[in-house]
């Protein structure tokens, strides 16, 4: 990465422009295609990733061969948390969903900058917290909510990572995501597509009413998107070095 360009991942945006420098020569902009797997179940992390566009799903594997996701990052975050907390691998994949562009790290390099970098363990800190409360809300919401209004929080989630109003999706990939049988997917999509809150075809869905799907959703989107932007409104604020 150019050390003056400017990331569009927002954590790295955050930092000053000193801490920005000393990071840019080991990030490596990437691709990111469709499905590809950044790091697997029981798998040492070898790279880190800080999304600028796309979104990854991080992804438990059930015992029976189904998947159900437990966390989803954009650019809002990135890939590598266990790193950061001084492990080596976790039990949950991380997959791509929407292809998109990302900047890589080598998980060595990545272990050495956070003690060489001021700041930058204290934002990804804050980060993995806030990363932690989406979990934690994402199975209690699982486990309270109707599906429509699961659907609809994570659509709008998507759209929050997304760059326009459309991105690829399939009604067997939100089964897996929302832990519910594409049954009960088909439902709750023609439930917000008769509402004129989608569009849906080929492959795509098509966000219409924002508005109208935020009041669909549940709590849960509005409290986890509330903590994204405190923390990044607040590091922006607070960032060391200037910018």
């Amino acid at each position: 990465m150019p050390p003056h360009s400017h990331p569009r991942n927002r954590l790295l945006a955050a930092l000053g422009a000193q801490e920005l420098a000393a990071l840019a020569p080991h990030l490596v902009p990437v691709e990111l295609s469709m499905r590809a797997t950044l790091h697997l179940p029981g798998q040492p992390i070898t790279e880190v990733f800080f999304p600028e566009s796309g979104y990854v799903s991080m992804v438990a594997h059930i015992e029976d061969g189904d998947l159900a996701e437990v966390g989803l990052v954009g650019r809002e975050g990135f890939i590598g948390l266990p790193i950061l907390l001084g492990a080596d691998r976790e039990d949950i994949e991380a997959m791509v969903q929407s292809p998109g562009a990302a900047l890589r790290m080598d998980a060595a390099r990545f272990r050495d900058l956070l003690d060489g970098v001021p700041g930058l363990r204290e934002i990804l800190l804050r980060y993995a917290l806030v990363y932690h409360g989406q979990v934690a809300r994402t199975a209690a919401c699982n486990g309270h909510h109707s599906v429509s209004q699961r659907l609809a929080r994570w659509l709008l989630m998507a759209h929050d990572r997304s760059d326009g109003n459309s991105f690829p999706v399939t009604h067997e990939l939100l089964s897996h995501m929302l832990a519910v049988r594409r049954a009960g997917v088909t439902v709750a999509a023609g439930q917000l597509r008769t509402a004129g809150l989608i569009r849906y075809e080929g492959g795509r869905i098509h966000i219409t009413n924002r508005q109208g799907l935020e009041s669909a959703s549940c709590e849960c989107y509005g409290i986890v998107r509330r903590s994204f932007d405190e923390l990044l409104d607040g590091t922006a604020r607070r960032k060391p070095g200037g910018s």
